[in-house]
């Protein structure tokens, strides 16, 4: 009995198997009407058992529904064409993935089937829903809307002709750009330039482009910045009359305007910024009041007064939405004379100032608060260095202002932290950079006393102006249309993945409710400190949040745990601080709501544009890295897996942080496959493991420039 139920089996998993193989053919053969000799022969199964089999399985496949059997011996797949729209994700291999928000499942799509379509346009798709197999494939049959239309690259000149190439670098695209004759730009091989695609005619293997501008030369540090901007259609300078319209502003500060505002230059005021900034944002006021509570003034520069709604100023500002901080500069969203001047809070200058100011006694609790337009004047500027220095204990002006609203904003941060929001506390990575913007060494930024001392005096600010606007005097929400800093709650499922992942580590996460998960991950995030998991166990946290982005539509900020909250702080660097600007006054004139349709309009823009300008910072990062890696190849480093793919392993080195691939064909002490659930690949002969978070060393193979990608291989 048992043999006869082994045999069958066996029998059952052989057609199992065959059946795969028919739909191949199947597939192979555009899905036309077959015989079983033609897939019989297609297979290459020649003696009669092996036919045998085929029919049994069309005959079974007949009953599933997958096929029909159309007599005489044809069949035919069953097969629904359907279609659907969505964005085309391209991988390194030339295929495909359509992520539509219409289906479940994202649809494979082979190279050859991915039509004109390049990474990221949104596409029209038609897809085979075969009965009995998995995975939905389909082909692109319309390119609706093009993601970008100008790309950056390598040009690449035919020998002995007068036309050529541009490669895009981005492995994501699987063809070169055709540049006619006339189109080349004086560009000469090898250089690095900004094409335009212009078509991409019937029966052509390439697309055709224009050359825009020639670049310059690969490695060259201006060249390869403003590559990264161009990519990316950031522009790195102001166009002539956008200059000449901020050069006419009329920087002078009249008595008649002085009278408009409450006048703070009287108080004791300071800026405290990193010791590289120009341009200064915000200041802090104090003043100790005769009934013991202190008077705390946050004051943030009034753009606003500056840049006038619709104006060329404001126009150009709005389609920049922020500035862009790369390593080696600041691509600023408004011209120096305002951001480093006119606008900037500089020590000893009369200020226009948007304010904040609160009554606040020694616990931080609000007695009193006030919202207006203030004028201003900075007696100090001081590094967060130096406030840091006074709060450890040394001398320094100014050091019993500091040391108060230094002890108010432990209580302030302890207060948050208590009501759930989440400490991330992340290491940035900054380089020395000589004359020549050329790396020649790395140092890490660290959030100390002074850098919280400052975000909870802006958080604060945020955060009642934000109730201000959007609450009524009985506490009930007001129909005011704001502009809200929002994030959604973290994904669930990532979150699960995060619990199984750290209790490998020996670590719990709480998820039972919003409250315990944020108290669970400032517990886990803690524990971590100073542990060689700390980096990796910090990134996975943050990989299971939500993306923070601006919108109308208040839903709170989940990892700040506040209900409300706005960016109204940075309005020099950020278009949304100055739309928050706008609608304040506007209500505080007594003002109605104004169209919220609008201003969603303009939350998206920014957004997107924030979103932008964050990629290009990290691509000009990597490029650092790189050029600063350039003079290690050879040598071996100690490192920490910092992710895991199906195509290798990423490192982070550790004393540098600089992050670099191990190629899984270049580990050939076993063959390893990728384990998506447990972020780590398998030898499958020894059962080898290299995992997330494991220590490894490495050896720097090659820092390639010109992919901004550091190679490596394992060395122990």
């Amino acid at each position: 009995m048992f043999k006869k139920r082994k045999t069958k089996n066996k029998h059952d998993s052989k057609l199992n198997e065959l059946k795969k193989l028919i739909l191949k053919v199947f597939k192979a053969r555009d899905y036309k009407q077959l015989n079983y000799k033609q897939i019989a022969a297609a297979l290459d199964y020649r003696n009669p058992r092996q036919r045998e089999l085929v029919l049994q399985c069309l005959h079974k496949m007949t009953s599933e529904g997958i096929i029909t059997d159309l007599g005489k011996g044809k069949f035919q797949l069953e097969v629904n064409e359907t279609e659907v729209v969505g964005i085309m994700d391209f991988n390194q291999s030339g295929n495909a993935y359509l992520i539509s928000g219409e289906l479940e499942n994202d649809i494979f799509i082979s190279s050859k089937n991915t039509g004109k379509a390049f990474h990221n346009d949104t596409v029209k798709v038609v897809y085979q829903n075969i009965k009995g197999k998995r995975r939905l494939e389909g082909k692109v049959v319309e390119v609706i809307k093009r993601s970008k239309t100008k790309f950056v690259g390598k040009f690449e000149k035919s020998e002995n002709t007068s036309y050529g190439f541009v490669v895009v670098d981005n492995e994501r695209f699987h063809v070169d750009f055709f540049i006619p004759k006339t189109s080349l730009k004086d560009a000469k091989d090898g250089q690095i330039v900004l094409m335009e695609f212009v078509d991409w005619e019937e029966g052509s293997n390439s697309p055709a482009g224009k050359i825009l501008e020639v670049l310059g030369e690969p490695g060259d540090n201006e060249a390869e910045i403003h590559a990264i901007l161009a990519d990316y259609g950031l522009p790195y300078k102001f166009p002539e009359e956008i200059e000449n319209d901020a050069n006419q502003i009329d920087i002078r500060i009249s008595e008649e305007e002085i009278s408009k505002r409450r006048d703070m230059r009287s108080i004791t005021t300071f800026t405290i910024d990193p010791k590289d900034a120009k341009d200064f944002d915000d200041a802090l006021s104090f003043q100790k009041l005769e009934n013991g509570n202190y008077e705390v003034g946050i004051h943030i520069a009034d753009v606003s007064h500056y840049v006038k709604p619709n104006s060329l100023l404001d126009r150009e500002a709005y389609e920049r939405a922020t500035s862009v901080y790369l390593v080696d500069r600041v691509v600023p969203m408004l011209p120096e004379i305002l951001s480093n001047n006119v606008c900037s809070l500089r020590p000893n200058e009369d200020k226009l100032t948007f304010s904040a100011v609160f009554e606040l006694d020694k616990n931080g609790k609000i007695h009193n608060q006030w919202f207006g337009r203030t004028v201003i004047h900075s007696d100090k500027r001081l590094t967060y260095e130096q406030a840091q220095e006074i709060i450890e204990g040394n001398e320094g002006n100014l050091k019993d202002e500091i040391l108060i609203l230094d002890s108010i904003a432990k209580k302030l941060r302890k207060e948050r932290l208590k009501k759930g929001a989440i400490a991330f506390d992340k290491v940035e990575v900054k380089f020395n950079l000589n004359e020549e913007k050329e790396p020649v060494g790395v140092y890490f930024k660290i959030s100390k006393d002074a850098n919280h001392l400052i975000e909870e005096y802006m958080l604060l600010a945020n955060k009642k102006v934000s109730e201000f606007v959007s609450l009524d005097k009985k506490g009930k929400p007001s129909d005011k249309t704001y502009i809200y800093r929002i994030h959604d709650d973290p994904d669930p499922e990532k979150l699960l993945n995060l619990k199984q992942f750290v209790k490998t580590f020996g670590y719990n996460l709480e998820l039972d409710n919003q409250k315990k998960i944020a108290t669970s991950l400032n517990s886990l995030l803690s524990d971590v400190k100073g542990k060689g998991e700390e980096g990796m166990i910090e990134t996975l946290a943050m990989r299971s949040m939500s993306k923070a982005k601006y919108s109308t539509e208040n839903i709170g900020h989940y990892g700040l745990s506040f209900d409300y909250y706005s960016h109204f702080t940075s309005p020099i660097r950020r278009y949304p601080d100055v739309i928050a600007h706008r609608l304040l006054q506007h209500y505080l004139d007594g003002g109605k709501s104004v169209d919220a349709e609008s201003i969603e309009n303009q939350a998206n823009h920014c957004s997107s544009c924030e979103r932008l300008a964050s990629d290009a910072e990290r691509d000009s990062i990597k490029y650092m890295q790189v050029k600063f890696m350039q003079s290690y190849e050879g040598e071996s480093f100690d490192g920490v897996i910092s992710g895991v793919t199906d195509w290798g392993i990423y490192v982070e080195i550790i004393e540098n942080h600089c992050e670099g691939l191990v190629r899984l064909k270049s580990i050939t002490d076993d063959d390893y496959k990728y384990d998506a659930k447990n972020y780590a690949i398998v030898g499958q002969r020894t059962g080898n493991t290299y995992q997330l978070g494991d220590s490894v060393k490495i050896k720097v193979v090659r820092a390639n420039l010109e992919k901004k990608q550091l190679d490596f291989e394992l060395v122990g």
